[in-house]
């Protein structure tokens, strides 16, 4: 509509003052960076007196006796090549031994075992050559000439030495599998996806000169698990994402996210009376390093299981927050609402992607469940089962509240651009500011 005349020629008019200051920063956002900022660095701090205080001690710990060798010191591997395959009667006097000529014949017609000449490449004994013998039953590796296996290498208090098959060797296909990842990952995401990878390398590192050698000394579970995801989640964010106050937001509801699983974590495995002992692998930590907490061990489990996924979740909320927020026309109101569109089709895909994959993990135990007639409820409600519901449900209830809380903190911290209207400007009708 057009303009009148002005009746006051000599006045100054603001008519459209409040306009242009819609246009500018919001008096919301700078004091609420400074918060977000403050609680970062504070959450920092206290993340690094914790981190000092729990520091393990490095304190030498007992090898559990399936990894120890025969005087009682780690298992010594070697690198070996499957030379040639054959039947013959079982006992023969060469297997183990080191080998410079031909095995030996083994005497008498007995039962038949599979044996496995293997060329030593590493060690003291490199070129020379072993005879492995097995019985071809059910979990006998199945070995084939030109194979490369890892040899565990035994020194009796005599002298002698023998060898015994340890394992496939793998380094060169896992070598090629990650090689390929990092290319794929660098070339769709450039310096970013390498910057994701360099936060995979710390992560990895937190795990395994903190994470556990704390708790192999002892050392409450909660508080460790908690430091050590918050170092991994402070690197691996800013180090993917760069530093800005759109990662500052993801960061802030990713941790606060963390603390509710740790919460949710501990509650379950209080009420539903877990105690992880039905998994070998807890079994023999309960056995050989009798200082670690099983019950902790599981409920860092559940912690660091979570971190991926709220990761995933956070980032992309707050990421969803500013780029809406850069739409002319938007209230902080429409951000937050828009924002949260988007956060509930994300929770819908990520669940029941966290329910199968946990699903996936537990197949060969209900493959087992289902062959025994027992009852679903029965099924359903062992410990084996009920940890990857517990699982399930502690990370579908941190990720679902991690939307609303990590889409509050970035719509707070985005400052919407409102469309600016003046002279010759027609203001943008934009179904969004209209809703607003």
């Amino acid at each position: 509509m057009a303009r009148g005349p002005d009746l006051y020629p000599g006045r100054v008019t603001h008519t459209h003052s409040h306009s242009h200051s819609l246009g500018g920063p919001s008096p919301l956002g700078p004091l609420a960076a400074r918060i977000v900022v403050g609680l970062l660095i504070a959450i920092g701090v206290v993340v690094s007196i914790g981190a000092v205080l729990l520091w393990p001690s490095q304190q030498k710990a007992d090898i559990p006796l399936p990894f120890q060798n025969a005087e009682g010191g780690a298992v010594t591997t070697e690198a070996g090549q499957v030379r040639a395959t054959s039947l013959a009667p079982c006992g023969s006097p060469s297997a183990g031994q080191v080998l410079t000529s031909d095995p030996a014949p083994t005497p008498g017609d007995g039962q038949q075992c599979v044996q496995v000449l293997v060329a030593i490449d590493s060690g003291p004994n490199k070129g020379a050559n072993t005879l492995l013998e097995f019985s071809g039953g059910p979990g006998q590796p199945q070995l084939a000439a030109g194979d490369d296996i890892r040899l565990s290498r035994q020194v009796d208090q005599g002298g002698a030495t023998s060898y015994t098959f340890y394992d496939y060797a793998r380094g060169w296909p896992l070598a090629g599998l990650a090689a390929a990842f990092a290319v794929v990952v660098v070339a769709v995401a450039r310096w970013r996806g390498l910057r994701a990878l360099v936060g995979i390398v710390v992560a990895f590192a937190v795990l395994v000169v903190f994470l556990l050698p704390a708790l192999r000394d002892g050392a409450s579970a909660v508080p460790v698990a908690l430091v050590a995801s918050a170092v991994i989640l402070y690197a691996v964010i800013y180090l993917a994402h760069g530093v800005s106050l759109r990662t500052s937001a993801a960061l802030l509801g990713t941790l606060t996210s963390l603390l509710l699983a740790a919460l949710l974590s501990w509650g379950a495995i209080e009420v539903a009376h877990l105690t992880g002992l039905s998994e070998d692998q807890n079994n023999e930590v309960a056995a050989y390093l009798g200082n670690v907490s099983i019950t902790g061990l599981l409920l860092a489990g559940f912690i660091i299981g979570s971190l991926g996924v709220l990761n995933d979740v956070t980032v992309t909320q707050a990421s969803t927050v500013f780029e809406l927020a850069e739409l002319q026309g938007s209230s902080r109101r429409t951000v937050f609402v828009g924002a949260m569109r988007v956060g509930r089709d994300h929770i819908a895909s990520t669940v029941y992607t966290l329910v199968l994959a946990y699903a996936g993990s537990a197949l060969p135990l209900l493959l087992l469940f289902s062959v025994a007639n027992r009852s679903l409820v029965d099924v359903l409600t062992s410990e084996s089962v009920a940890i990857e519901i517990a699982r399930s449900a502690v990370g579908g209830i941190a990720l679902a509240l991690s939307v609303p809380l990590t889409t509050g903190i970035a719509a707070v911290l985005a400052t919407p651009r409102v469309s600016r209207s003046g002279p010759g400007v027609p203001p943008r009708h934009d179904p969004a500011h209209r809703s607003s």
